[in-house]
Formats: structure tokens, C-alpha cells, sequence
């Protein structure tokens, strides 16, 4: 667990590169480092962080009521087509837009996985 935020920062620094090596496939030899990283951070956000708990879907909808974000205020990271069928859940968050929302919304990651 980090004990620090800059302890923080570098692992979720680190949990974004290697999400980047491994991508979608759960069979990486690496996937099992994400999901280890990803305890760790998610471990340090629980403690220290204000609280996003449930499906990826539902955390996503949360934070854009949050921040006051509607479908059409992401398309660097998704299209308001996509967006739709994301809250809908008809089709799945990828690595990138995971990376790309936690930036977005100042959240690890890991929240949308």
C-alpha cells in the first residue's frame, strides 16, 4: 500500500504504463501485476480518497453528475455514441478510455475496471 500520495501517484503512474503493455488481454503475463497494482491503489483510495465504489458504469455515471458532465462534454475520450452505450451498458469500457476518464475526472483508473 502507498503511504504516501507521491507513493500514490507513482503507483497509479505505473498501473496506467503497464495497462498500456497489457491492454484487454487477460491472459498477459503482466495481468496479474494490474490487478495487483490496482489492490494496491485501490487500497490507498479507500483510506485517503473520497469514496466511488460500484460498476464501472455506475462510478462513470456518478462522476459526470459530479462534475457536471454531460455525454457530449468527453469527446477526447469517447463519442456521444459511445457514451450512450456505455451508461446503457451494451458495450464495455477499453483500456484507453479508462486511462483516459480516470485523467479526466482525477480518479485512479482502476475505478472504471
Amino acid at each position: 500500500m502507498a503511504h504516501s500520495k507521491a507513493e500514490y501517484d507513482r503507483q497509479v503512474s505505473f498501473l496506467d504504463s503497464i495497462l498500456d503493455e497489457v491492454g484487454e488481454d487477460e491472459n498477459h503475463p503482466l495481468a496479474s501485476l494490474v490487478e495487483t497494482i490496482g489492490s494496491l491503489v485501490e487500497t490507498y483510495e479507500t483510506a485517503h480518497l473520497p469514496e466511488h465504489e460500484g460498476a464501472p458504469v455506475d462510478i462513470l455515471k456518478c462522476l459526470m453528475q459530479e462534475h457536471g458532465v454531460r455525454q457530449g462534454d468527453l469527446p477526447e475520450i469517447v463519442s456521444q455514441g459511445l457514451v450512450s452505450e456505455i451508461l446503457s451498458g451494451k458495450r464495455r469500457l477499453n483500456t484507453r478510455q479508462v486511462k483516459a476518464l480516470g485523467k479526466r475526472f482525477g480518479v485512479s483508473p482502476v475505478v472504471f475496471i
